[in-house]
């Protein structure tokens, strides 16, 4: 009976031990993770910033938008990003330069506070996966904002 219950714990630790990572394998990640040009896919909704002349809808409107952006990361926890908007109600957005700065944890989750406006700020939080090459990302705040993101590193 007593070797059966050995037998038992042995197998039971050896199962264990294979199937749970290495800490170090774990905890791997840094502001040095995101470095370099992303190219960002975002959709999502948020209420309308504007309504140009003759189109029907209002400021505040909750409408659909798509978009893409290229952020450059310093490695160091600050970005610069150039994006493009467009929205259901609001219409296109062009070309718009914004900033932000990020902060990585060793666990591969990020937080990362962009500015693509002079007083708009947005919170994402999200995940850095595939050794940095790529991570998705949720908004946070503002609360009215619902947009999800996927960043590709370019190259």
């Amino acid at each position: 009976m007593n070797r059966i219950m050995v037998l038992k714990i042995a197998v039971l630790v050896v199962t264990t031990t294979a199937c749970t990572p290495a800490q170090s394998e774990e905890l791997k990640c840094s502001n040095e993770t995101l470095k370099g040009a992303y190219g960002v896919l975002i959709s999502g909704t948020r209420p309308a910033p504007f309504v140009p002349v003759g189109r029907p809808g209002y400021v505040g409107q909750i409408e659909q938008i798509y978009g893409t952006v290229v952020q450059v990361y310093d490695g160091k926890g600050n970005f610069t990003q150039v994006d493009n908007i467009k929205g259901s109600v609001s219409g296109i957005t062009a070309d718009r330069p914004g900033k932000g700065t990020y902060t990585v944890n060793p666990d591969c989750s990020f937080t990362g506070l962009v500015i693509p406006a002079p007083g708009v700020e947005i919170l994402n939080k999200g995940v850095i996966v595939d050794g940095g090459k790529e991570f998705r990302g949720n908004t946070m705040t503002p609360e009215t904002v619902h947009v999800q993101s996927i960043g590709r590193k370019i190259n």
